[in-house]
């Protein structure tokens, strides 16, 4: 690669992450369906023809903030599924991952919650495959473990869905918890405590 060729792509890779971080402010308290091109390229102070040498259009700069937010997390999810100990431990493990994902990428986790069942529809459908992802890696751990022996698969299906949505919502809970101020204490303790009642019922489901 020539100098200038160096340069001109450390360029385009700023141009890139300003376009996205610019996007990711405006969201802050905005729907992506509301957001227009030209106030994400003028956040970014970059011209409306640069947008196009990154992104189609404004669905592919969301489906985009999509794969930052949770692609990354596939290995961290299957290392905490993999991990030995009781379930207890598992349970603490994936709310601390929960809860370092919302510390790290706060504007990030405000986007998914909001647009999960927002107006763009590829931007829904792009977390919408990302937590299917996630369930058939939790439901591939869940199959495994004795505690599901005799298990139908639609059962363990269920389960690995029941635990995402409750990652989701707990994501949610310690970034509304920011909002108002307030520490996580009270919601770790809840999501803790749902895990454990999840738990309990897996134990004594008939299978």
């Amino acid at each position: 690669m020539s100098p200038s060729t160096g340069v001109r792509e450390t360029q385009r890779r700023r141009t890139r992450r300003a376009l996205l971080d610019a996007a990711l402010s405006l969201l802050e308290e905005r729907s992506l369906g509301s957001l227009g091109l030209r106030e994400v390229t003028r956040a970014a102070g970059v011209a409306p023809t640069a947008f196009y040498r990154h992104f189609r259009d404004m669905d592919e700069l969301g489906t985009t903030l999509v794969e930052e937010a949770l692609a990354s997390l596939h290995t961290t999810v299957r290392d905490v599924l993999a991990a030995t100990g009781d379930s207890e431990r598992r349970g603490e493990a994936a709310v601390r991952l929960v809860a370092e994902l919302v510390r790290t990428r706060p504007a990030h986790v405000r986007f998914l919650v909001r647009e999960r069942h927002g107006g763009v529809a590829a931007v829904r459908e792009a977390i919408a495959d990302q937590l299917d992802v996630f369930a058939e890696e939790t439901g591939a751990a869940l199959a495994a473990d004795p505690a599901s022996a005799g298990w139908a698969g639609q059962d363990v299906t269920m389960l690995s869905r029941l635990l995402v949505d409750h990652m989701f919502m707990t994501a949610s809970a310690f970034l509304a918890a920011s909002l108002r101020g307030e520490d996580w204490t009270a919601a770790t303790r809840t999501a803790l405590g749902q895990l454990r009642l999840i738990h309990l019922g897996r134990v004594h489901w008939p299978g």
